[in-house]
C-alpha cells in the first residue's frame, strides 16, 4: 500500500453506497485498498449527528456531499494557522533544519519549549509541507529530508557464522523495559566494498550512541573497537545481530564482564533501537561512502550531534541530556 492520500469527491460517493449495502469497514477497506481505520475514521468524523428515520438503510448517518464540504473546510482553517517568516517560530525552524534535525524533533523541541507562552504550537505536517513546497529558504527535502525520498533497503547479514549463548527474547524484564543505561544494542554501518565500515552501539535507555571506524570486518578489530566505545561506560548486556564480525563474542564478554545476546536470524527488529540510530547515521554516510576517507573526529562530531538530537520517546530530551541526568555529567 502506498503513502496515505486523502479520499476524493468520488471515494466517497462510492463509501457511502458500500455502506447502504451493510458492507463493514473492512470489507470497505479492501475494495478501496485503504487500511480499515482509515475507513472507520473517514465516517466517524464526517457522520451526520442526528438520526434521520427515513435512511434505514444509512446507519452510520453518512453523506458524501457533507463529507467532501467538511473536509474543505477543516483544510481552510489549518491554512490559517501558517509559520510567519522571521518570527522566532521560523527562524528556529531554520536553524534546525541546517543542523539535520528532522522536522518532527523540530516541532517536539519547539513545543516542549515553549508549551506554557504565547508562541504557536508547531505541527509536523505543516512543517513538512513548508519543505516540500519549497517555502522556506535554502532548505530543500533532497538536503534537509533524512530519507530523500528514496525507498530502505536492508542489507542480508551471515546467520550461519554465529552460534549464540543467548538470544534476544532471553533479555531479563530490566533490559525489555528500558530501566537503566547500560544495556547495549549493537551492530555495523558498511560504506563502499573494501572502504571499511563503522561499529555503532545504542544504550537501550537513553539512545546514546557510540560508533568507531574499522578498517574490516575482522572478528578482532570489531572486538576491540566495542571494547575501545565502552570502556568507560556501564555495561550491563550488549545484543548484536548474528554477522561473522561478532563471532568473538566469547572474548567480548570477558573483556568487560557482560552478557552478550543475538538476534534471532531474519529479526532486525529485535534490534530496533540500534537499526533506527543506523539509519541516522545513513544521512551523513550513504551507502557507497568510504570510511577510509573519514577522520575520527569527524566522526565523533557526527556522533555527537546525533546524541543531541532531541528525542520523542524521550520526552523531546536529547540521549545527551539523559545521559547527564544520570551521571551528573555530559558525556557527549
Amino acid at each position: 500500500m502506498g503513502s496515505y492520500t486523502h479520499f476524493t469527491l468520488s471515494e466517497r460517493k462510492y463509501l457511502q453506497q458500500l455502506l447502504s449495502e451493510g458492507k463493514s469497514f473492512r470489507e470497505i477497506a479492501a475494495i478501496l485498498e485503504r487500511s480499515p481505520s482509515t475507513i472507520s475514521r473517514e465516517v466517524k468524523r464526517n457522520c451526520a449527528k442526528y438520526k434521520p428515520k427515513h435512511k434505514p438503510d444509512n446507519p452510520y448517518r453518512y453523506n458524501h456531499w457533507r463529507a467532501q464540504n467538511l473536509y474543505i473546510r477543516r483544510r481552510r482553517v489549518r491554512q490559517r494557522f501558517a509559520i510567519k517568516p522571521d518570527s522566532p517560530a521560523w527562524l528556529f525552524i531554520i536553524e534546525r533544519l541546517k543542523m539535520h534535525w528532522s522536522p518532527e524533533m523540530i516541532c517536539g523541541r519547539w513545543n516542549l519549549l515553549y508549551s506554557s507562552s504565547e508562541h504557536q504550537r508547531l505541527s509536523v505536517s505543516t512543517l513538512y509541507r513548508y519543505i516540500k513546497e519549497l517555502r522556506l529558504p535554502n532548505i530543500t527535502p533532497k538536503n534537509h529530508l533524512r530519507r530523500r525520498g528514496k525507498r530502505l533497503c536492508t542489507r542480508n547479514a551471515n546467520y550461519n557464522s554465529i552460534q549464540p549463548e543467548r538470544i534476544i527474547p532471553q533479555w531479563d524484564d530490566i533490559i525489555k523495559q528500558r530501566l537503566r543505561i547500560g544495556d547495549w544494542e549493537g551492530d555495523t554501518v558498511y560504506g563502499a566494498v573494501g572502504k571499511g565500515l563503522l561499529v555503532t552501539l545504542v544504550d537501550r535507555r537513553s539512545r546514546f550512541l557510540c560508533s568507531a571506524r574499522i578498517s574490516s570486518r575482522s572478528a578482532s578489530e570489531t572486538r576491540e573497537a566495542i571494547v575501545h566505545c565502552l570502556k568507560d561506560l556501564p555495561v550491563y548486556s550488549i545484543s548484536l545481530d548474528n554477522g561473522s564480525e561478532f563471532s568473538e563474542f566469547h572474548l567480548l564478554q570477558d573483556e568487560l564482564s557482560t552478557d552478550v545476546y543475538f538476534a534471532e536470524p531474519h529479526k532486525p527488529w529485535q534490534r530496533g533501537t540500534n537499526e533506527n540510530t543506523n539509519d541516522i547515521l545513513r544521512y551523513y554516510f550513504p551507502k557507497g561512502y568510504n570510511f577510509h576517507e573519514l577522520s575520527d573526529d569527524d566522526l565523533q562530531q557526527v556522533v555527537r550531534e546525533i546524541n543531541n538530537k532531541p528525542r520523542k520517546c524521550l520526552g523531546w530530551k536529547t540521549p545527551a541530556e539523559v545521559i547527564c541526568e544520570c551521571f551528573g555529567v555530559a558525556l557527549a
